[in-house]
């Protein structure tokens, strides 16, 4: 079973006060965004995996992916607009996509940094044995999902076997530079209905267990908190804990975070060619407001846009923050 965006947003609607009047009070200008510095490409939704918190409800099963013609005009955005710095390239598994090299080396050609959001076990998989070597040969920085440095608590969200998959992927990287000259970072969220910890403290917990257990090494560890949505929020609902999960989130609301929440300067971009304020409003299909798809592009409107939020928001705003770069303040 699935639920809508529209069911979803009236689920969590239903369960907390108004997030939009909530930052409003805390930040009168959290609604208007900054200079565009990262323009993130959803390739889509295609992935090895079928993870149980996937906000994106992606899995083997999905078959939609960003077309050649979408990919090209991006590819002219980002050349045109001198602010974007860096493009950030998710799915799904983006690495899955018949284009994902191509895309990756056109955007290094234009100077600008890359990011792979990566899972760690496609790296593992046949087919793709040589994309660890071609990501360190073009100096892409690999963002990998790692929920736990235990297996048992990794599998349990992930699947069988993704430990162990994900170690092997982490020592191949290991050995291509990465975790030194290459940047290597971490992606940690929780397995229940609680906030990401201390995203310092526990780092310095990853760091050890990872070199001492497996002789891995990385750079940074990034918190995020579990987004209630999509099947995540379905687990909740089943569960009969969405409003206890809601309620964390909305007495944890730490206003610190506004200024350095990604909506405040990225857009992403789905696989059809919408843009959106983030990848959440993406899974919501929150559009943005005045561009709604690439082929409309125009910065000056995407300046001077307010950014779409609902209660779902909250997630981003809880204690020390989340973001695709982990905690905020």
């Amino acid at each position: 079973m699935k639920l809508s965006s529209s069911e979803q947003l009236a689920i969590l609607g239903g369960y907390a006060a108004d997030f939009t009047q909530t930052s409003r009070k805390a930040d009168p200008l959290f609604l208007k965004p900054g200079s565009l510095k990262t323009f993130q490409i959803n390739v889509g939704k295609w992935c090895n995996q079928a993870c149980r918190h996937c906000h994106v409800d992606a899995s083997p099963q999905r078959s939609e992916i960003m077309p050649a013609e979408i990919i090209e005009k991006c590819l002219e955005i980002i050349a045109a607009t001198g602010s974007i710095d860096t493009v950030d390239i998710t799915g799904g598994a983006p690495e899955g996509h018949p284009q994902f090299r191509q895309l990756v080396s056109a955007v290094r050609r234009l100077g600008k940094h890359a990011i792979d959001r990566c899972n760690l076990t496609i790296l593992e998989e046949p087919g793709f044995e040589d994309m660890a070597a071609f990501l360190a040969s073009e100096k892409v920085e690999i963002i990998a999902s790692l929920p736990h440095f235990a297996m048992q608590r990794t599998d349990q969200q992930r699947g069988a076997g993704v430990f162990t998959k994900s170690i092997a992927a982490l020592k191949k990287l290991n050995t291509l530079g990465y975790g030194d000259h290459l940047p290597l970072n971490l992606v940690y969220n929780p397995t229940g209905i609680f906030l990401s910890g201390n995203q310092a403290e526990l780092e310095r917990e990853f760091r050890t267990k990872l070199a001492d257990d497996f002789g891995i090494i990385f750079n940074n560890l990034y918190c995020i908190n579990n987004m209630p949505i999509n099947r995540f929020l379905f687990a909740l609902e089943r569960a009969g804990k969405t409003s206890e999960y809601l309620t964390t989130l909305v007495n944890a609301f730490n206003p610190q975070t506004l200024p350095g929440l990604m909506c405040r300067s990225q857009i992403s971009v789905g696989y059809d060619g919408s843009i959106y304020d983030c990848d959440f409003n993406q899974m919501l299909d929150m559009k943005t407001e005045g561009v709604s798809h690439v082929k409309d592009f125009d910065l000056s409107k995407l300046s001077s846009r307010s950014i779409k939020t609902a209660n779902h928001c909250y997630g981003c705003t809880a204690g020390a923050g989340s973001s695709c770069g982990g905690a905020v303040a």
